[in-house]
């Protein structure tokens, strides 16, 4: 490969060793920088172009940096894959575990890893860690369960990865920081919690309260295809969880017409936000138990906490 074909191939990123393994003779290469043609990014790495770095182009940089065998990962593996919309201010690369990267660089974070060997892509580029490797190492760093959760749930709704993928993956890690908690979590997003507020639905409004269990993702085939977070199919009640900004516009619109359409069907819908379900989930549970009951439910719903209004409200 030429400079040319490597340099298009980086992004416009490319090393000291890789432009004169090119061809390119030391006085050519200090020609360039000085003229103002190329730009020194990290010791010994360049962009060959003027001007402000786009995303790939700083993770290029990072990876040639850190050198041989380097790869994106954590939050910036999963910007790329598209797991979230903010990479983040620093680009994060994990390098192989028997060696070590001199000197701290600005805007870069190196991580070392011995399985990286089995955790890399095989094929995308920039070099990144595959899917499942890129969550479990978001999960390993997280402060708290709720990153965990977002990390799993986010992959999984994005059609990124499934459960099971990431079960398997989480098998082959020997050590790894919240396993309990992803375990778990796993279990649940198998059943069909996509998100947080979905996940916090099932446990601390459904199971904590005794409640039926419902049908997650339900996917309801008409004039139209509809897609419904609960189905309690037996009651012909729907609940409806709005955790994305997409519930406004036309998304609000086809929310309506979805509400209008289960209640000419005979269903009833229920619908909350984060507020509702994060905010008061005892109140949620007393809604659904009123409606329950009115819709044929003849369960004993629980107490979940001293205090809790659920099983007063649910005495037939």
């Amino acid at each position: 490969m030429d400079l040319e074909q490597l340099v298009a191939a980086q992004d416009g990123v490319v090393s000291r060793a890789q432009a004169l393994a090119c061809g390119l003779t030391e006085d050519a290469l200090t020609w360039r920088l000085r003229s103002g043609r190329w730009q020194r990014v990290h010791p010994g790495v360049y962009v060959t172009f003027s001007g402000p770095l786009p995303f790939a182009a700083r993770v290029w940089a990072a990876i040639l940096r850190a050198g041989r065998g380097a790869v994106a990962s954590h939050r910036t593996a999963a910007h790329l894959d598209g797991l979230c919309d903010d990479p983040g201010p620093v680009v994060h690369v994990t390098a192989p575990g028997d060696r070590h990267v001199r000197g701290k660089t600005d805007g870069v974070r190196v991580h070392y890893a011995h399985r990286l060997p089995r955790s890399r892509h095989p094929a995308r580029n920039p070099p990144r860690t595959r899917v499942e490797d890129t969550v479990l190492d978001l999960v390993d760093v997280a402060s708290h369960p709720r990153e965990v959760e977002t990390w799993v749930t986010a992959a999984c709704q994005r059609r990124a990865t499934t459960p099971e993928r990431l079960a398997d993956a989480l098998g082959r890690r020997k050590k790894i920081r919240w396993r309990a908690v992803a375990v778990a979590l796993l279990a649940d997003v198998v059943d069909g919690a996509h998100s947080p507020l979905e996940l916090r639905h099932l446990r601390r409004v459904e199971r904590a309260h005794g409640l039926p269990t419902g049908c997650r993702q339900r996917r309801v085939a008409g004039e139209r295809v509809i897609w419904i977070d609960v189905d309690y199919a037996e009651f012909h009640l729907r609940v409806e969880l709005d955790g994305r900004i997409g519930h406004t516009g036309e998304g609000r619109f086809r929310d309506r017409r979805r509400d209008n359409h289960a209640t000419v069907g005979g269903h009833a819908t229920l619908r909350y936000g984060h507020a509702d379900v994060f905010g008061d989930p005892c109140g949620v549970a007393a809604e659904h138990v009123r409606v329950l009951r009115a819709r044929g439910w003849t369960g004993t719903p629980l107490s979940c906490r001293p205090g809790c209004p659920v099983p007063a409200c649910g005495r037939p």
